[in-house]
This record gives structure tokens, sequence and C-alpha cells, in this order.
């Protein structure tokens, strides 16, 4: 890392003390800039990394709700709207036990880049609770959406920050948090969430949007060699929405995709996944994985272990942060894999991240890879402000420009700053020089 750039890490970390996934992330940009810096001293005179490392705004805030026995629960809501410099702050919410402010915090930085890349108008910033809604029922999750958005109603806007949904965060939770806001505010501000359902509101695509743009994104790197997902072998990790479009998706372009996981497990099915009943036993019952391989013949379903363990050209890490370590990454190496594309934010490690790399093979890091979900979220925002629907095949055709266009940024950077082939570089450097611009364009603000 140069120099300069590390003493500002330093402080960084210094300043922000036990938020390990927020200092992975903050590591892994700056050890890409220093040829910036070195281009453009502004920069540095600016102290434009310092700003952009500390969020212009943190919220924390209490959430009590009663579950269905009457019994009194308290969680913790978090919002960081981290940078507004390209446009609205723009960014999931999660529901899961593991959030806390580093989270977020990791998050919201990820996404400042992963927005400026898609060439939309729209900031950094991501929200959340340390609320878990596995084996709550839709009354106790319908409290506790209300009383969240009776707290966060204040500090959103479609002009201020727009929300989306994330990890335990679908159609269902952001239906319960747009009809607070509408109630409390009394205003149908459909712009003030996206990935509303399409009845009222929402965009066509948008479900599929980051699992198909993963994918997208995959095959464009897979081009830059003569090659593409036809007649790859695929491991997808998670069965969420984001995986399960993946899988859709890669099936779609000639791909076998073999095995993919939950919490509990993995399954394997070397005859190519049924999308269709995945879709029916995740999204339909909300059960388990081993049960599609109770429904399935010749399917094999590994409770714990590691999906990685499983052979692939092609791995989508498309769960959570840090699920792909270094020793994982270096036996899929071993074994034949030739592309990586994180459907994930951060799912591999500066370990994994490191082998992949050392080996020459393609890697599309999540900032780029998973940007399809936020750029689909942005063309949503664009429909609501003109009161306007656009069809499947129209935005599904935006979709794939943006990701294509990400792709040819990300691609583009690298050359320009001597480092062919590494997207991380390419992202970083693409996505930073664009908000820095911005910042400096605006004064100290």
């Amino acid at each position: 890392m140069d120099a300069r750039l590390e003493a500002i890490r330093n402080t960084v970390l210094a300043r922000n003390p036990g938020e390990d996934e927020f200092h992975q992330a903050v590591t892994e940009v700056f050890e890409s800039l220093g040829p910036v810096h070195d281009r453009h001293p502004e920069f540095l005179e600016g102290a434009v990394l310092e700003r952009l490392c500390e969020p212009e705004r943190q919220i924390i805030f209490r959430v009590p709700w009663t579950d269905d026995a009457g019994r009194v629960q308290i969680n913790r809501g978090f919002r960081v709207e981290f940078n507004s410099a390209l446009g609205p702050y723009k960014g999931g919410l999660r529901f899961h036990p593991s959030v806390y402010l580093g989270i977020v915090k990791f998050l919201g930085f990820e996404q400042i880049f992963k927005n400026a890349l898609t060439g939309m108008p729209i900031g950094g910033g991501k929200g959340g609770a340390d609320f878990d809604p596995r084996g709550r029922s839709d009354a106790e999750i319908m409290r506790f959406c209300q009383s969240f958005m009776t707290e966060l109603y204040r500090h959103i806007g479609e002009y201020t920050d727009v929300p989306a949904g994330d990890i335990g965060v679908g159609g269902r939770e952001i239906g319960y948090l747009f009809g607070q806001y509408k109630r409390i505010t009394n205003r149908y501000e459909s712009g003030v969430l996206t990935g509303k359902g399409i009845s009222w509101g929402g965009s066509l695509v948008r479900p599929e949007a980051t699992g198909y743009g993963t994918v997208i994104f995959t095959e464009e790197m897979l081009k830059t060699r003569g090659q593409s997902f036809d007649g790859q072998r695929v491991v997808v990790s998670g069965s969420g929405n984001v995986a399960i479009n993946a899988i859709a998706k890669a099936q779609s372009l000639g791909a076998v995709v073999v095995a993919c996981s939950d919490s509990s497990g993995y399954i394997v099915d070397e005859a190519g996944l049924n999308v269709a009943l995945l879709r029916q036993i995740k999204e339909v019952e909300r059960g388990r994985l081993k049960d599609y391989a109770v429904r399935r013949s010749a399917v094999a379903y590994v409770e714990g272990g590691s999906i990685w363990d499983v052979d692939a050209t092609v791995a989508l890490p498309c769960a959570t942060q840090n699920e792909l370590g270094g020793e994982a990454a270096a036996r899929l190496v071993r074994n034949g894999l030739v592309a990586v594309g994180e459907g994930a934010n951060m799912p591999s490690t500066r370990h994994a991240i490191a082998v992949f790399q050392d080996s020459g093979l393609l890697f599309g890091p999540g900032k780029a890879a998973n940007a399809g979900g936020v750029a689909t979220s942005a063309l949503e925002m664009q429909q609501n402000a003109t009161r306007d629907s656009w069809s499947f095949e129209y935005t599904e055709q935006r979709l794939t420009e943006i990701m294509v266009g990400i792709h040819r940024r990300c691609e583009t950077t690298a050359d320009e700053y001597g480092a062919p082939g590494n997207y991380v570089l390419g992202a970083n450097v693409a996505g930073f020089v664009k908000v820095a611009d911005a910042m400096l364009a605006q004064g100290l603000i």
C-alpha cells in the first residue's frame, strides 16, 4: 500500500475500532488507489479519502415491538448515510442478527463505489437491524417493520435517502415499511423505497436484477478470453433471491449449475438444479434445501460443511461476506476454476482474492459484479419519478446495458492504470475517481 494512503488508512481504523468488516473494505480500496493519487494530487490536498471514509450521517435507534405472545422485544436499527456527492443516498436494509454498526458501514462504504460504477445519479448508504425474521409470523414482521419505519421515516425521502431490500428484507418487508411510511407522512411517495410490488410502483426485473447482473458481468469477463457460460460447471453459494436468479440466468446461458447452499448445508445435483422446485421450496414454502433433496432423486444433501468443496469452473458466491476463504480458494483453483463473480457483498476474504488474482483467473468483485440490483433500483426510481411503467424486456435490456458498461469501465480503467485484467483495481479506481471529482467540485461539505 502507498505510504501516504497507509497513514490515512491507519487513522481511519483507529477512529473506528472493532469494526472488522469496515476495516477490510477500506483496506481493499486503499490498496488500489496509490496510482490515482500520483496522477491527482488534488485528491490528497482536498482530503478526499479522509472525508470519504467518514459517513455524512450515522443514525442508530431503538426498535421496540411486541411478539405474538404479547412480550415486548427490543432491537437496534441503523442507517448510515455515507456519501451523497452523486445523488441521494441509496442502499438496502438488512435484517439479520449479525447486523451491527461495522457491518452497516462496510456495506455503505462499498455502496458508494458500486453506485458510482452504475453511472446512475445515486449516492451510497446502507441500513438494517439486528432483527431475525426467520421463524417469525407475518404479523410479528409487520409490527417490527412498522416500529422500524416510525423512526426511519424522518431520515429518508426520494431526494434524500432511498432504501431498498437486502438480506432478510424482501417484498413482504418492503410492503410493510412502505405502508407505515405512507401512514405517517400522508404521502404516496413511490420513490422513497425500491423493491416495491409491481402493482404499487415496483419495477419488473428488480427481483431478478442482482443475480442476473452478476451473471451478465461474469459472462463479459469470460468473453475476454474467448469463453462463455455455455458448458461451464457452476457452483452458487446461497439459495435466496440473488442466488436463485443467478442460477436461472447462468442456466439460460448454457451452464450446468450443480450446487447451492443455505445456512444448514448444501445440495449437489449433477443433472443441474431445478430452478422451479428451488423457487417453490425457498420462496413459496420458505423451506430448507434438505427438502429439495427429499423431492428430487439422485441429489446429495450435505449438512454443514462448505459448498466450496464442490468442484466448479465458475464460482458465484451469493450468500454473505467472507464466506469464501483462502484455503477454499486454493482448492477451487487446483481443480480447474476459471472465473469468480461475486453476487454478494465482499464474500471473498482478502486471502481468497489474493489466491484468485495470483492464479490469473477472472475475478469480478462484488462492487462491480453485483451492481445490477441497485442499478435496477435506480431504474425503478426513474419510473416512479415519471409515473411510468416499463416492460420486462425493456428493463432487462437496460440492466444488461448497465452491466456491460460497468464491465467496460472496470476493464478500461485497469488497463489505463497498468493492471490489465485486475477488476478489483478497475472497480475501485473508476468508482473512486468519479466520486472524488464530484466531492471536489461541490466544495468542502
